[in-house]
């Protein structure tokens, strides 16, 4: 008779290759993952059937908890300004708490990465519209949300490509200080005349986000 499949233990071992890709990236063996759980790369097999099902799993394991962890970070306080909120969390995501992760998910832009979650990098974004568009209405501005994180992302590769921390940081606080200015959505009703109001005449569209340089 085989043995009987024991959830907790391949959670436990789930858990520590998950610790271990997180500090040193995701191997491409089994050996550096059976090392650091203490077992052997054939239990590892025994409870996921293979690697790549194993190093999916870690993936999805180490997103989650990505998404545990900011997603607390960008939900928004009844205490402080949405912005500030956003400045907390960006400061996260770059530091040491964060980087483990931007570390990690960088390998899935890489061909092998891709094929262990085909469809990450869509995952990857559509995940944090949510939870941006939830905070982002504390200030009248859900719809910001793609602007937003359109710009987080881009400065995350900046810093990735360049390591240049203290001007990423100048850039996201400039984004938001032109985010604090901008009117909330109500305030282009209250500037229309109660006549054209009455006559039911089109007014012009105001357009989302800071204006386009030049």
């Amino acid at each position: 008779m085989g043995r009987r499949p024991q959830p907790h233990i391949k959670e436990r071992l789930l858990d520590a290759c998950a610790d271990h890709a997180l500090a040193h990236g995701l191997p491409d063996r089994l050996e550096p993952l059976a090392t650091a759980t203490g077992t052997s790369a054939r239990m590892l097999i025994y409870h996921f059937g293979t690697r790549d099902a194993l190093l999916r799993a870690v993936l999805r394991r180490a997103r989650q908890r990505q998404l545990d962890a900011f997603g607390g970070l960008l939900r928004a306080r009844p205490d402080e300004p949405y912005t500030v909120t956003l400045d907390r969390a960006w400061t996260s995501i770059t530091g040491l708490d964060g980087r483990p992760y931007l570390r990690m998910f960088g390998q899935l832009r890489e061909s092998a990465g891709q094929q262990l979650w085909p469809d990450f990098r869509r995952a990857a974004t559509t995940d944090w519209l949510g939870p941006l568009e939830d905070g982002l209405r504390s200030i009248g501005r859900p719809e910001l949300a793609t602007l937003v994180l359109a710009v987080i992302r881009g400065l995350l590769m900046d810093l990735d490509a360049t390591g240049d921390t203290a001007r990423t940081d100048r850039a996201f606080r400039d984004f938001l200080a032109a985010v604090e200015h901008l009117p909330s959505d109500d305030s282009s009703a209250a500037h229309r005349s109660p006549e054209a109001t009455s006559r039911g005449e089109p007014q012009p569209t105001r357009r989302s986000g800071p204006p386009s340089p030049g």
